[in-house]
C-alpha cells in the first residue's frame, strides 16, 4: 500500500462523495469517484485503489454484484455501504468477500475510522515473516502474500476472507479457534454481523480444499469452534 492511501468511492449520491472528500482531504487520502456499478467495476480495476467504498444500491450493476465480480480477480479491501441495514445485505456482502460494512446514514468520521482499521489489518497480514507468509502441507499451499491457495499445484479460486481464515487456522495446526476469535482477527472489532458468516466460509473452504485421501481437514469442535488438522 502506498504511503498516501487511494480510496475509490462508489455511490450514486453526490452528497456522499462531497461529505467524504472533505474528510479524506484532511487525512491526506487521494480518491476517485464512481456513480454506478459499471463505472465502479471499471475504476476498481483501472485505478488499483488501496480500498473501495462500495454502495449496495447503484444504477446498472448493484454493489453486491460488483463485489462478486471484483473478488474473481482482485483482493483490494472493500467496505460495503448499505442504506437498508438488513441482515441479509450484511451477511451476503461479507460472504462475497467484503472486509466490512457501514449502514447509512453514517458520519464521515466513522467511515474514516473504519477505513483506517481495515487498512491496518491488511498491512498486518502482509507483514508476516517469510516463513509464515507461505504455508505448505502435503499437496496444499496457502500464500497470504498474494492471496492464493493451491491444491496439488492447481490454483483454486478463493475470496480474500477465505484465504485469511484458512491461513489463520493453518498457522497453528491442532489449535481450536472460536468463531469470535476468527472474526476479531480477520474482520476486526467493528464486526457486528452474524456468527453464521464464519460457518458459511468454513463450509466453502472445506469444499475447495478437501478431496479423497488428502492429509488435512478443518474439524468442527462443537460448542467451541474450528481447528486445522494434518494427519
Amino acid at each position: 500500500m502506498s504511503s498516501t492511501p487511494h480510496i475509490l468511492i462508489c455511490d450514486d449520491d453526490p452528497i456522499v462523495h462531497e461529505s467524504l472528500r472533505l474528510y479524506f482531504d484532511n487525512e491526506h487520502y487521494t480518491h476517485s469517484d464512481a456513480y454506478d456499478g459499471n463505472e465502479s467495476l471499471q475504476l476498481a480495476i483501472q485505478d488499483k485503489p488501496d480500498l473501495i467504498l462500495l454502495d449496495v444500491m447503484m444504477p446498472g450493476m448493484n454493489g453486491l454484484d460488483v463485489c462478486r465480480e471484483l473478488r474473481k480477480t482482485i483482493t483490494t479491501p472493500i467496505i460495503i455501504l448499505t442504506a437498508k441495514g438488513e441482515e441479509i445485505d450484511r451477511v451476503l456482502g461479507l460472504e462475497l468477500g467484503a472486509d466490512d460494512y457501514i449502514v447509512k446514514p453514517f458520519s464521515p468520521r466513522e467511515v474514516v475510522a473504519r477505513i483506517k482499521a481495515v487498512l491496518r489489518r491488511t498491512e498486518s497480514l502482509q507483514e508476516h515473516s517469510p516463513s509464515t507468509q507461505i504455508l505448505r502441507f502435503d499437496g496444499l499451499e496457502i500464500n497470504i502474500e498474494n492471496y492464493s491457495v493451491r491444491v496439488n499445484s492447481e490454483q483454486i479460486p478463493f475470496t480474500p476472507k477465505e484465504v485469511e481464515i484458512l491461513h489463520l487456522l493453518a498457522m497453528k495446526p491442532g489449535t481450536v479457534m472460536s468463531r469470535e476469535q476468527i472474526i476479531n482477527q480477520v474482520w476486526g472489532d467493528n464486526f457486528d454481523g452474524d456468527l453464521r458468516t464464519i460457518d458459511t466460509h468454513i463450509k466453502r473452504i472445506r469444499q475447495k480444499i478437501t478431496y479423497e485421501g488428502c492429509k488435512w481437514n478443518i474439524s468442527t469442535v462443537y460448542g467451541v469452534g474450528y481447528k486445522f488438522e494434518v494427519s
